[in-house]
């Protein structure tokens, strides 16, 4: 072979190394794509929102007359038995009640009479409702232990017997208040005009609890119904939680709460006592007007648990609006819309295919598939512009 022959040979092969070289160049290369397999597990559609522990039962101590206060000597925290003097009550010897005043404090006598009254036929009431509760949970627990009720029948006729209990137990303690608002009305009859040099007043706590907060706790003239202390026990919280009312419409009585972020490690569970009736205006941080709701929720956990936690303390409350233990589920990431629908691709041998699905409960990183898709099967997350229904496709 010449020289001429082997120059020609060798054009040629380099000829077909460029022609091969730019055929690969635009060769279509598949879209390189993260996969992720639909996988059956539980799921959770949650609802969070910042609330705040409060003692359910409040008192505040105010000033049955106007007087001069004494010092008060119990700090924060204290602990104070029922009828335990609370402070010290001068009469001012200036004050005295003329006729119309005196027919006033009459009529408040008798006003918290009838209150009284009332906080007495409620109290009668309420322990009725315990007992027919208590009964019934006895009841239950009687089919329970035969068969012929279930655990969760057990359960909400347990819960519905310490609910009455708890509203009985604020009932006496409504007919305690009542007393004690008689008491102080005719504290205002007694120590008034000539009666005042009686004696002093002394302020007693209506129910054994602890000193929540001093309103006067230097000495000094003091109006009537001036707030002087507040007791309550910190031992029996509840949390205030205010949500969207667009969000309050799916929470109701009995929803399971987990409540996290407050201080401790544990994660303290709850369930949801009552969601108020009424809404009221929030300026958002972002200055947006908003309608919320007040919802307040109950600890089923321990109280060994939650014992650091006081009156006030900040919590986060996640609210269990859906739950499923064996739901099929992807990313929502892997969503699309199509149509008046949505859809995913699913990978195929190497191939995008375009599958509609109809999408059941979802969170805010994971949707639940209803329709359309099988467990094991691979879909593409973050599908890009690029991906088309039986394009070629990589995972990376």
């Amino acid at each position: 072979m010449d020289a001429k022959t082997r120059k020609r040979i060798g054009l040629i092969a380099l000829a077909v190394v460029l022609v091969l070289v730019i055929a690969y160049g635009f060769w279509p290369k598949p879209e390189l794509v993260e996969v992720v397999e639909a996988t059956r597990g539980p799921l959770e559609v949650t609802l969070e929102e910042e609330g705040q522990t409060r003692v359910k039962d409040r008192f505040v101590i105010t000033a049955p007359v106007a007087s001069y206060a004494q010092r008060v000597n119990l700090e924060v925290g204290d602990a104070v038995e029922k009828g335990e003097t609370l402070l010290t009550l001068e009469p001012m010897r200036s004050d005295v009640l003329d006729p119309r005043r005196r027919a006033e404090a009459t009529a408040r006598v008798q006003a918290a009479q009838a209150a009284l009254r009332a906080a007495e036929e409620n109290a009668r009431a309420a322990t009725t409702d315990a007992e027919l509760a208590a009964a019934e949970r006895a009841r239950i627990q009687k089919l329970y232990e035969v068969g012929s009720a279930t655990q969760q029948t057990l359960d909400q006729a347990e819960a519905a017997a310490r609910r009455a209990q708890a509203a009985q137990q604020s009932a006496e303690a409504a007919v305690e208040v009542a007393r004690y608002d008689l008491a102080a009305g005719r504290t205002a009859l007694d120590y008034s005009g000539a009666r005042s040099s009686a004696g002093h007043v002394q302020v007693e706590a209506p129910v054994a609890g602890h000193v929540l907060r001093i309103h006067h706790q230097s000495e000094g003239v003091v109006g009537a119904g001036e707030p002087l202390l507040e007791l309550g026990d910190p031992r029996a919280l509840e949390v205030a939680i205010d949500v969207l009312s667009a969000d309050a419409v799916d929470i109701e009585p009995g929803t399971h709460v987990r409540f996290d972020r407050w201080g401790g490690e544990e994660v303290l569970e709850g369930v949801v006592r009552v969601v108020e009736p009424t809404a009221f205006t929030k300026i958002s941080a972002l200055g947006v007007e908003e309608q919320r709701v007040i919802v307040i929720a109950d600890f089923v956990s321990p109280a060994a648990e939650w014992t650091r936690l006081g009156d006030g303390y900040r919590v986060i409350a996640h609210f269990i609006l859906w739950e499923g233990e064996d739901a099929l589920q992807i990313p929502t990431s892997a969503l699309f819309r199509h149509g008046n629908g949505w859809a995913v691709f699913v990978m195929e041998d190497g191939e995008a295919r375009r599958r509609p699905v109809e999408v059941g409960h979802r969170n805010g990183l994971t949707a639940q598939i209803a329709d359309g898709l099988t467990e094991g099967e691979a879909v593409i997350v973050h599908p890009s512009d690029e991906i088309e229904d039986g394009g070629q496709v990589e995972p990376r």
